[in-house]
């Protein structure tokens, strides 16, 4: 059965010179929170005196990704020191440094430096979104117990106002990227950065290490400084045997060419960029507080019309797991000119969604702790796709939350909405989208998010042996195709079609589920599963009697959920096998005992094959004092 939790894993970030492409990826995770604490710290060596033309290498390493302990640990062993660019909101994530990784990195003499907090290209944000995001990495790392006095700029996209926001964080330097020539880029560019920097807020460096470079390249970029001398930073990524990340090198060339840069003359020497640059270390500065939530619709830009190098401004694509995920804008737009379109293909295993941008307020909407939301896209879709969530906690970090029930597929735009549970305690933003977790098209448009205000608590159970079903019979429309209080349910790979039909039990509606081109999983119609009081309220520790009349051409059975004291949904249970039926037939189950700290049950009867099946009239009572079947 289909669980709504998961744990995304965290792909790379590749950096980039010059002109941003019009679509690039951000992959993330789950995130925790990191908490402050005293620690060891980085001091700042003053640069030292030097022979004639002394030249000096920096070894630098982006984005804290946990590979790079394999270059660290060759480093300790041959007396070399290097600066790691650190985004803090990475920080303890799976496949990441963490705190008690990058304390050991400090010990050996290695610089722990800021990178911002969630990586995002800083010439597309704001300027309080920039400052924010610089001013507030430092703050964190600075919390956490190391001394930051300098600074990278991600994917080296930087312009005069940036530089002027890193000095005014109290940060001493930032580097720059692809303004010292290699075979790959910049042929007239010098072939070493002077020493002292003439604008230590960007800062020359090659362009960052990948995996067409070779051991010649490494030594090329140190042996053409020589002669005349200057300061030369390598970036590196990933430093690993098996990683498939375009920005990655092995440990074995890495050590190859940290042994032979060992051995270089004594005028060419390893140094962090902080005994580059040297200066004092400045007071913290706190970039602005982010935006206040505020009223109406908080998306910004959700219909997608304004776009920012072709892709729509303060949105990001995402996903984890192994599969191709193709996103583009379209002019099969629901409202305006603009939709988006997500295509995957290759699927295994995980997502690909479109998102607001995970930052730190400049596009995400801010949100109130103990407060749900009302959630809306329009969406086509090919397959299955529901409302997958994250939110924002302590120093900028993002969390996966939760996701919603299931949409089907649907040829005409349809409009998903869904209320989310109550935010939880620390949490102070939102960002959510469509996911696809299969292969087909998604397109999506004019998304909303609205702030309902603190849910009121669940409502009492009806007395004894009252039908607890909300709209039982169908009979009342919702919003989109489904009755009120009802949705679609289902997961695994197969084409679900809802449709309401007039061969009812009683009255004019019934509703037929059809499934087609079946492989695994299942479908089937369920009481609205969120915090309202369409899902059956029920009580903890009672059992309860399911019932509802069908017709159907395959084995069918019920499928049961409920709520749990978190107001998230859980799988409970499934009913036996029910056989094929060719008039109205009453199938019913009774239940174990409902778990502690459970509020409400949403079941109904599931599809698991090819064929279709016709379901009206339901009801739920409490076994005490349910009334005889039929």
């Amino acid at each position: 059965m289909k669980l709504f939790n998961r744990t995304d894993q965290v792909d790379q970030h590749r950096t980039f010179k010059g002109t941003i492409p019009g679509k690039w990826f951000t992959w993330f995770s789950t995130v925790v929170v990191v908490f402050a604490f005293t620690g060891v710290t980085a001091g700042i060596t003053a640069p030292a005196a030097q022979a004639a033309n002394p030249t000096v290498v920096t070894l630098t390493f982006d984005d804290a990704n946990a590979d790079q302990l394999n270059a660290a640990q060759t480093m300790q062993s041959l007396g070399l020191v290097g600066t790691f660019f650190t985004p803090s909101g990475f920080i303890n994530n799976p496949n990441y440094l963490t705190t008690s990784d990058m304390q050991g990195l400090v010990a050996n003499g290695n610089e722990i430096a800021g990178h911002t907090v969630t990586h995002p290209d800083l010439t597309t944000v704001t300027l309080d979104e920039a400052t924010r995001q610089i001013c507030n990495d430092r703050v964190n790392l600075t919390n956490l117990g190391f001394t930051i006095t300098d600074f990278a700029y991600p994917f080296a996209a930087e312009n005069a106002s940036l530089e002027t926001v890193v000095k005014n964080c109290g940060l001493n330097s930032a580097r720059n990227l692809g303004d010292i020539k290699t075979r790959f880029s910049c042929a007239g560019c010098p072939l070493a950065e002077t020493i002292p920097p003439a604008n230590p807020y960007n800062t020359a460096a090659p362009d960052e290490v990948d995996n067409t470079w070779t051991l010649a390249d490494l030594q090329k970029s140190v042996t053409q400084a020589e002669p005349a001398g200057g300061w030369v930073q390598l970036t590196f990524h990933h430093i690993s045997a098996t990683s498939t990340d375009p920005l990655n090198i092995t440990p074995t060339l890495f050590n190859q060419f940290a042994t032979w840069l060992k051995s270089r003359p004594a005028t060419t020497t390893v140094k962090t960029v902080a005994q580059v640059i040297g200066g004092t270390v400045k007071p913290l500065v706190s970039g602005p507080p982010a935006p206040p939530e505020g009223t109406g619709n908080l998306i910004k830009n959700p219909s997608l019309e304004t776009l920012v190098s072709g892709a729509p401004q303060c949105w990001a694509a995402a996903g984890y797991g192994t599969n191709t995920a193709a996103f583009s804008t379209v002019r099969q737009a629901h409202t305006g000119k603009v939709a988006e379109q997500l295509v995957v293909t290759n699927y295994v295993d995980g997502d690909a969604k479109l998102l607001p941008t995970l930052d730190l307020g400049g596009c995400s909407p801010t949100a109130t702790p103990g407060n749900s939301y009302s959630i809306g896209a329009w969406y086509k879709s090919t397959t299955s796709t529901q409302f997958e969530l994250y939110y924002r906690i302590g120093v900028g970090s993002w969390k996966y939350w939760t996701s919603s029930p299931w949409f089907s597929a649907a040829t005409t735009f349809q409009k998903a909405t869904w209320t989310t549970p109550p935010l939880p305690t620390g949490a102070s933003g939102i960002s959510f989208g469509l996911n696809l977790f299969s292969n087909g098209t998604l397109t999506t448009d004019d998304y909303e998010m609205f702030d309902v205000g603190t849910p009121p608590p669940p409502p009492p159970p009806p007395p004894a042996g009252g039908n607890l079903v909300q709209n039982p019979s169908l009979e009342t429309a919702g919003t989109g195709s489904f009755p009120q209080c009802w949705q679609a349910g289902g997961y695994g790979t197969n084409t679900a079609t809802f449709s309401t039909v007039a061969t009812a039990h009683t009255g004019t509606k019934a509703e037929k589920l059809t499934i087609t081109g079946y492989s695994s999983g299942d479908a089937k119609l369920l009481p609205t599963m969120d915090t309202s009081t369409c899902p059956p309220a029920a009580v903890a520790g009672h059992t309860y009697s399911v019932r509802v009349w069908y017709t159907s051409t395959a084995v069918t059975q019920f499928a049961l959920y409920y709520r749990d004291a978190s107001n998230n949904w859980v799988y409970w249970t499934s009913g036996p096998w029910l056989n094929t039926a060719t008039t109205y037939t009453q199938a019913s189950f009774t239940t174990p005992a409902l778990p502690a700290g459970a509020t409400a049950i949403s079941f109904g009867l599931s599809l698991f094959s090819n064929g279709s099946v016709t379901t009206d009239d339901y009801a739920m009572y409490d076994s005490v004092g349910a009334p005889p079947l039929g």
